[in-house]
């Protein structure tokens, strides 16, 4: 059977440094960091007092009711407005068999996990909520979505870690690609600011405690001491391109190889070496057809600030490419400007990078002042670049050792 093409027709953000794709593209490309002081709540008695919260959000500017806003958790609502900004004018044209939804979160419900804890402990059990459970499950990003879309096809949520939604891309991208869907609705969401999951991850040392919100997320720079937590959603549509230009899509770009790999090495730590991130890198570039001579890269690394992260990935990078292939490709951290949103990074990062690509413009790591040696690559530091991109690889790396990869293509 003939392989289909895959393209992405809607796109759809919710992020600290923007709630729509324009403002999020003229943040990313302008800099501009969406780190500031935590204040969901009291921060005195934590070790982390900054957080990349998503900011000035309306969730009925994209269509959703009050209800559903008020019975959901907020990494549901999250997903809910950046899909129904990707489906807005794609709506029609499908066949509801055929339409899928592919939304992951690494962690679901916390918000309502502590609430519900707090009730039962306060209250006795009489008093959690019957929707605790339907609200709070991982799955039910995925299962709204599909409600509001008509969408009775492949559904799957991907729990991955901060590898979950370039794995729900990628996946979707192979379930379209071998005839399973003529579209599926794409990535991630996670809303894990609160004190729980502060106090968490800053006791297994991965939280920066800068309190400047300018001089936390460092990647790859020698400064770094661990990453920001951050908010939001990314959501992309996934369409075969025959099917999108029978509809008259916008196409904005399209999505040509995805790599998946396990490190089998720590449940925190990444392989020291790269070995298995560089595979699943290289398995993205050979299935997108890379030509090293003709093509110009656009890679959107991890890139989470923490020491053995930003080191091992630049491991990764250029035992996937060759040391002097990876010196000329562009790099990039937009981690540096919206932290890091755990399971919805990868998706965030994948329409950083179409964007780049339509645009023709590297968006940059801001405040990288100090370069490692150990990173020695070109991450471009502070402002945007112009770069003639034909090609851009987006990846990610999650807890448990978990890897993936996907590559796009300027049409």
């Amino acid at each position: 059977m003939e392989k289909r093409r895959v393209v992405i027709t809607g796109m759809g953000v919710v992020s600290p440094v923007g709630n729509d794709v324009n403002t999020f593209l003229d943040s990313i490309m302008n800099g501009k960091c969406g780190i500031d002081f935590i204040t969901k709540f009291n921060t005195d008695d934590l070790p982390v007092k900054v957080a990349a919260e998503v900011k000035d959000f309306n969730p009925e500017k994209d269509g959703l009711e009050t209800a559903f806003t008020r019975r959901n958790d907020l990494f549901a609502v999250y997903a809910m407005a950046a899909a129904c900004q990707a489906m807005k004018g794609n709506e029609e044209g499908w066949d509801p068999d055929r339409l899928g939804v592919y939304i992951g979160s690494g962690i679901g419900g916390f918000d309502t996990m502590m609430r519900e804890m707090h009730k039962l402990e306060a209250e006795g059990p009489r008093w959690v909520s019957p929707l605790m459970i339907p609200t709070m499950i991982a799955n039910m990003a995925s299962g709204n979505v599909a409600i509001r879309f008509n969408a009775h096809g492949v559904c799957l949520p991907v729990v991955t870690a901060c590898a979950t939604s370039t794995h729900a891309i990628g996946e979707a991208y192979r379930a379209i690609k071998d005839g399973y869907a003529d579209g599926i609705i794409a990535g991630g969401t996670e809303a894990p600011i609160n004190r729980l999951s502060i106090a968490g991850f800053a006791n297994c040392k991965a939280l920066t405690k800068s309190e400047d919100p300018n001089a936390a997320s460092l990647p790859f720079d020698k400064r770094r001491a661990g990453f920001v937590i951050a908010e939001g959603a990314g959501i992309v549509l996934l369409e075969e391109l025959e099917h999108a230009k029978q509809r008259g899509a916008t196409i904005y770009a399209e999505v040509c190889g995805y790599g998946n790999t396990c490190d089998g090495h720590h449940v925190t730590a990444p392989h020291p070496e790269g070995t298995y991130a560089a595979k699943a890198i290289k398995m993205a570039l050979d299935e997108a057809g890379y030509q090293e001579k003709k093509d110009f890269l656009y890679i959107n690394a991890h890139g989470t600030g923490t020491a053995l992260n930003d080191s091992s990935e630049t491991q990764a990078i250029k035992k996937a490419m060759g040391e002097d292939e990876a010196r000329r490709a562009l790099i990039s951290s937009t981690k540096s400007m919206t932290g890091h949103l755990l399971g919805a990074a990868g998706a965030i990062e994948i329409i950083a990078s179409a964007l780049a690509l339509q645009k023709g413009m590297v968006p940059p790591t801001i405040n990288l002042n100090e370069a490692d040696p150990v990173c020695d690559l070109n991450y471009t530091p502070n402002k945007a670049v112009k770069a003639d991109l034909t090609i851009a690889v987006s990846q990610s790396l999650g807890f448990g050792g978990h890897n993936g990869a996907v590559a796009l293509r300027r049409l």
